[in-house]
């Protein structure tokens, strides 16, 4: 199965992205691709696309990625509605919740007067002796 995606070319902190058809199974960085059909400079946001050649691929059943796919949108080369694109989600460490109601707040005041009783069996007059 063809895809039109992404290929990182360009140096640390200035990425450079050419549009390139592929396998599907090829990793993005193999550098095997059957045709490039277009480039994207995210800093300067100068595209280059060839429409006529995209055409040709998504006729021929090559699927484009998510974010290809709301660039041909936004240049008018297929209509559509763009795809949400995010990150995922940094996992937070969640706070310990607080007690939210009297039942609650009852309950543990129980709690704790019956960890802090001590025995009443030995005392400190017998430890002396």
């Amino acid at each position: 199965m063809l895809r039109i995606r992404l290929f990182r070319v360009g140096k640390k902190n200035q990425p450079f992205f050419k549009i390139v058809v592929t396998d599907k199974r090829k990793p993005p960085r193999a550098g095997r691709f059957v045709e490039q059909v277009g480039f994207y400079n995210p800093l300067s946001k100068e595209k280059n696309l060839k429409a006529e050649r995209i055409r040709y691929w998504l006729s021929i059943g090559a699927k484009p990625s998510a974010t290809v796919h709301n660039l041909l949108i936004s240049e008018n080369i297929i209509e559509g509605k763009k795809i949400g694109v995010h990150k995922k989600p940094k996992k937070q460490e969640k706070p310990f919740p607080a007690p939210a109601d009297s039942a609650s707040v009852d309950n543990v005041a129980s709690m704790e007067g019956v960890t802090t009783t001590k025995p009443e069996g030995k005392s400190a007059d017998t430890k002396a002796s």
